[in-house]
């Protein structure tokens, strides 16, 4: 099934409504997902990427009834990825001799992943492949979140294929922005960047920035994933400057695990204490054995500051926690503040521990640690008010 983005540019994907995990089950795609293939006609014929392996036959079927496959003259890969690049082997079956543009990395992946022996046209930054009316221009950006990933923009429609940039998992029938709700396509936008992009924030920003600086005029940009950027495409680079930029929210966000409750109340009083001393900040509670993953680390992500919470169990905090602070140190987070807290029984290690890696993981903890001998009591309680007040102080 084909979509019209523009007259001569067409959406050849798949949408993935039961996707609910990606990347190996570490991402959760609540909204499902699409993966992006865009068919461009002028004088030749460009395919833009594939979809996901288990669609491959299913793609080829759906592109067939939009073309002869053999009118196909150039096949541009900006990643070879499986979720991208998974339907090549089933298309290449039908037309192996069709030139793959793509980066020189992305030939080694392709390489790796298929072991064929495609032919292969590596391209570099400002390249240009002409398709009669129009030219494609190619724009590598290593590290955005590949080695091999790059963009391509076409002239004449000024569309930008911009790879895993600017995308979300966001299964939509309607495929543009302005078709789409508004809230739930920041929400995804920002989960994506959060959870995938925000290792490479600095390079992201270089690689923006020398997009930028060509003047290359873009009136859409058409990512891998989600929804096509057909309205006010400059409002998703935006938002990508500023989540490039250390970014945070006035939020404060609370992560805690809990055997008998005694942390979980710890967690909710110290909360009170926060807004004690700053109403207006947003703060957010998630109990990390049950919430997302995925939609923690992003409420990470818009916090000035983290509190994480465990009972002391085998000398140190609860499997949840430790699984967090891998990905906290992974994601290497910038200019966020922190501490810990516990209810503990014998020995208590469990915050200190904590504190422990949230500095090796890059957040600046403010103190002391906070503890409670078994079940907080009325003192113990006035303590964790004022523990609150004086993490929120210490955030600004």
């Amino acid at each position: 099934m084909h979509k019209k983005v523009t007259n001569n540019v067409s959406w050849v994907g798949k949408i993935d409504w039961e996707l609910r995990t990606a990347h190996g089950k570490e991402y959760s795609t609540h909204k499902g997902t699409t993966y992006n293939a865009y068919l461009i006609k002028d004088e030749k014929t460009a395919l833009v990427d594939t979809v996901w392996e288990p669609y491959g036959d299913e793609f080829v079927e759906n592109l067939k009834r939009e073309i002869d496959l053999d009118q196909i003259d150039y096949i541009i890969c900006n990643h070879a990825e499986p979720d991208h690049s998974g339907a090549l082997p089933a298309l290449m079956k039908h037309i192996p001799n069709t030139p793959i543009y793509c980066t020189k990395q992305a030939i080694t992946s392709l390489s790796g992943h298929y072991h064929q022996d495609w032919t292969f046209h590596p391209v570099g930054t400002g390249d240009k492949l002409s398709l009669g009316k129009n030219a494609l221009t190619f724009h590598p950006i290593p590290m955005v979140h590949w080695p091999d990933s790059m963009m391509t923009h076409l002239s004449g429609e000024n569309i930008l294929f911009s790879n895993d940039a600017f995308g979300q998992h966001y299964a939509h029938e309607l495929l543009f922005n302005d078709l789409a709700d508004k809230c739930t396509l920041y929400e995804e936008a920002i989960k994506y960047f959060a959870n995938i992009l925000t290792p490479f924030s600095s390079i992201i920003k270089s690689r923006i920035t020398d997009f930028l600086v060509t003047g290359i005029p873009v009136k859409m940009i058409a990512p891998s994933h989600g929804i096509i950027w057909r309205n006010n495409p400059e409002q998703i680079i935006e938002h990508y400057l500023q989540w490039c930029d250390a970014y945070q929210d006035d939020q404060i966000t609370i992560i805690y695990d809990t055997m008998y409750n005694a942390t979980k109340i710890i967690a909710e009083t110290i909360a009170q204490g926060i807004l004690q001393h700053s109403p207006a900040t947003q703060v957010k509670l998630f109990h990390a054995a049950k919430a997302d993953k995925n939609d923690i680390l992003t409420e990470v992500f818009r916090s000035k500051a983290v509190l994480l919470g465990s009972p002391t169990f085998n000398k140190g905090p609860l499997s949840s926690l430790a699984a967090l602070l891998e990905e906290f140190q992974g994601l290497k987070f910038m200019n966020k503040k922190a501490n810990a807290f516990t209810s503990y029984g014998w020995s208590g290690e469990a915050a200190k521990i904590l504190n422990a890696q949230l500095t090796n993981a890059g957040f600046t903890v403010t103190g002391e640690e906070f503890r409670v001998n078994w079940r907080m009591d009325t003192d113990d309680r006035t303590k964790a008010l004022q523990f609150g007040v004086d993490f929120a102080s210490a955030t600004f």
